[in-house]
């Protein structure tokens, strides 16, 4: 693991989230299921400069006072299925 990676984790642990919280995206009735983790791999395996805008952008989501953390853990894990999804994409 990598030092932004463990950044991150360390990020939510010491702010008492766990890597293990799951997101459930209905998507046309079928649920997906986006654990913080995998969101946190699926981003450190980006470029350097994505990588370092997810730690920056994690660390204002855990300043915020509102369900920041939630948040930024949705939005990031929707990119991630529409970027899955419209790989999948059968056109005619």
């Amino acid at each position: 693991m990598d030092e932004l990676s463990q950044k991150c984790r360390d990020l939510l642990e010491k702010n008492g989230m766990n890597l293990d919280s799951e997101i459930d995206f209905d998507v046309n009735g079928v649920i997906y299921t986006l654990s913080f983790e995998y969101i946190i791999d699926s981003y450190m395996s980006a470029s350097q400069e994505s990588r370092v805008a997810f730690l920056a952008a994690l660390q204002m989501a855990l300043s915020s006072n509102d369900n920041g953390v939630s948040r930024f853990f949705e939005g990031m894990g929707k990119l991630l299925l529409m970027t899955h999804l419209s790989k999948n994409i059968e056109t005619t």
